[in-house]
């Protein structure tokens, strides 16, 4: 990535790859403007794209060396590319299963860098210590927050100084479902997964009673036993809501001598599992943000650790740079017949894969969801992707992964925590309000515009890689944070008090 030469200290762009037929405006461009000795013939706005050459109808626009759409008329040169004249087409890519496929170098345990972490009975690590009150149905969800809340407000927490707090995880399903099909088993998948989350001491799952999604079921299949750290119950059994409430109290102080007892050790950074995401991008995520992040995942790999690259519909048209770096053919095919699945599930709801770009990420100047795409995916950094997984399942694999989620990022980052992820770095450039609990959430600002207006919500500012910061220099800033904020420094989402309305399970099927 180099910043084209200007004449002027103003107009700065970049031209990403030699192959692109257009350049990226570092500053906002004015009509008349000299870059590559073209003559800007519209204004084009900051992190939007201009042409460099004449584009025909119907030929590719490329950024990154890639695809990002097809022009929709004329494109002569020193036009502002955008939705206007640039559209989305579906087109043949080659997923080269496994050609880049590569066998990592990780680092011996007693290289790899470290953070303080709790040690589970299980083996398994956390970065935080919560109590968690869980709902089967929205039904219990005002009984969950009132036992959470009295708990949080009783003053017993100050007892128990390594107890991060307890948290009411409630969502708006787990009835009118069809209780045997695919959201039965995503929501199992996603109470179970948080159940079991490292950075959880113990949790309390609440219930109604009649509901579709039985608590029963869940402990059945999953063969739980009740103990002195997981508890259940439903209102209706307990006698109603004000009983319910009390013996929901009860449960969760009784856990709370238990879970106060553990203490912060040093970990290696191969017991970090890291959530990526990114929310409200705009034209820079690909070029500084993402690819940052992209950096520290490479740095967190080589040290043991794992990365869960997810957002099906934000990897679609990039999907064929992962495939190439699948340990395997059926790796690779895993997640093309993802792709495939997403096809059919939006065109039986009558939408395209084109719908994901929001207003906010075209007004920052992504066009399509083929250039939001390429850029999102530079999350994952440059390893073998080791392993493919559906929303919310268990994630086994060490090093680079995938997860099948939705691109709403709430969806999105409860499949990833609900998969085990004990860490979450977020990257945005037009300024998402965005935390996680369980599970604490670094926010990447994309750009110091932003970075600077919502600096109270930011953690890191990766804008300063189009004003000469090295990536490098920049992933090991965000590699070091993950370890800090994985030591229990608060991120900034984490002072603000985010985390609790973020958990939404997905819900695939129709409600009844």
């Amino acid at each position: 990535m180099t910043i084209a030469s200007t004449t002027t200290a103003k107009n700065r762009t970049l031209r990403l790859n030699a192959r692109d037929n257009l350049v990226v405006a570092v500053d906002a461009i004015e009509v008349g403007a000299a870059v590559e000795n073209v003559l800007a013939t519209a204004r084009v706005p900051r992190g939007h794209k201009m042409a460099t050459g004449k584009i025909a109808k119907g030929e590719p626009v490329l950024k990154f060396g890639q695809i990002i759409g097809f022009a929709g008329e004329e494109i002569l040169p020193g036009a502002h590319i955008h939705t206007h004249n640039c559209g989305f087409a579906a087109f043949d890519r080659d997923y080269a299963f496994a050609q880049d496929a590569k066998t990592e170098l990780i680092l011996p345990v007693e290289q790899q860098a470290t953070f303080q972490g709790f040690r589970r009975s299980n083996g398994r690590v956390g970065t935080r210590n919560y109590i968690g009150v869980v709902t089967s149905v929205n039904c219990s969800a005002t009984v969950a927050r009132f036992i959470a809340e009295a708990v949080n407000k009783s003053g017993i927490l100050a007892d128990y100084p390594t107890i991060d707090g307890v948290i009411p995880l409630v969502h708006s399903t787990g009835c009118g479902i069809d209780s045997d099909g695919e959201t039965f088993e995503v929501l199992k998948r996603t109470t179970w997964g948080y159940a079991c989350n490292p950075n959880m001491a113990g949790v309390l799952v609440v219930g109604l009673g009649c509901e579709g999604f039985q608590i029963a079921r869940m402990k059945q299949a999953y063969g739980i036993q009740e103990s002195t750290t997981f508890r259940t119950m439903t209102i209706q059994d307990t006698g109603g809501t004000k009983k319910s409430i009390a013996a929901g109290v009860e449960a969760v102080k009784a856990m709370l001598p238990i879970a106060g007892k553990v203490r912060r050790e040093t970990m290696p950074a191969s017991e970090l599992m890291l959530a990526l995401q990114c929310g409200g991008s705009d034209g820079y995520s690909g070029i500084t943000a993402n690819v940052a992040l992209g950096v520290a995942v490479d740095m967190l790999v080589k040290h043991g650790g794992t990365a869960v690259l997810a957002e099906t519909p934000e990897i679609y048209g990039a999907e064929h740079l992962l495939t190439r770096r699948a340990r395997d053919r059926a790796t690779g095919e895993k997640l093309v017949d993802i792709i495939k699945w997403w096809e059919d599930y939006t065109a039986r709801a009558r939408m395209s894969m084109d719908n994901n770009p929001s207003p906010g990420n075209k007004a920052g100047g992504l066009t399509t969801i083929l250039e939001k795409s390429l850029g999102a995916a530079a999350k994952g950094g440059s390893t073998t992707l080791n392993a493919v997984y559906r929303y919310a399942e268990p994630i086994t694999e060490k090093g680079f992964v995938y997860m099948d989620t939705p691109g709403y990022d709430p969806v999105s980052a409860t499949g990833q925590v609900a998969g085990g992820c004990n860490m979450l770095a977020f990257t945005t450039g037009r300024g998402s309000a965005y935390g996680c609990k369980p599970t604490p959430s670094i926010k990447l600002a994309t750009n110091t515009d932003i970075y600077m207006r919502m600096i109270d919500d930011m953690d890191i500012n990766c804008g300063d890689i189009v004003d000469g910061v090295p990536l490098a220099q920049k992933g090991q800033e965000i590699f070091d944070k993950v370890l800090a904020v994985a030591s229990g420094e608060k991120s900034k989402s984490e002072d603000l008090g985010y985390g609790d309305a973020e958990y939404v399970p997905w819900q695939i099927g129709a409600t009844m």
